[in-house]
């Protein structure tokens, strides 16, 4: 197997178990709060920890093999919030001293996401009125 698909494997198993680990984490979660979305709190919260050691250790200079950073922080944490990724480079732009790139990033992050997030709600009702029975 070429390193290329092997480490793309690596990520994909990584992510499975992110996955995996995420929808349990939301039915556990679920059970304690149907109003309030917990298990995506939870996720987000746990998996920027996740990376956050993950950071510690490398910048420490201790071995972690890239293999076992690309199943740990592109695969698990990746498959179990993007949240982690978000805040790792936006946290590696305020190592640099770009504080405005790194505000940018986050508040366009969010502001961006929400509005897609919005806009696909919206184009849904759209495509319901547009469309009849074939979207309701």
């Amino acid at each position: 197997m070429n390193n290329v698909l092997s480490l793309s494997c690596m990520v994909g198993l990584g992510g499975f178990a992110g996955s995996v680990a995420r929808y349990g984490l939301s039915v556990a979660a679920q059970r304690l709060s149907i109003q309030w979305p917990a298990g995506t709190l939870a996720a987000n919260v746990m998996g920027c920890f996740v990376i956050g050691i993950i950071t510690g250790i490398v910048s420490r200079g201790e071995t972690l093999s890239p293999e076992a950073r690309l199943f740990l922080a592109t695969g698990f944490c990746g498959g179990f919030t993007t949240m982690s990724s978000m805040v790792y480079e936006t946290a590696g732009m305020l190592r640099a001293g770009e504080y405005l790139h790194a505000c940018a990033y986050a508040a366009g992050t969010f502001v961006l996401s929400m509005g897609a997030y919005a806009a696909g709600v919206a184009g849904l009702r759209i495509l319901a009125r547009i469309g009849g029975g074939l979207w309701s």
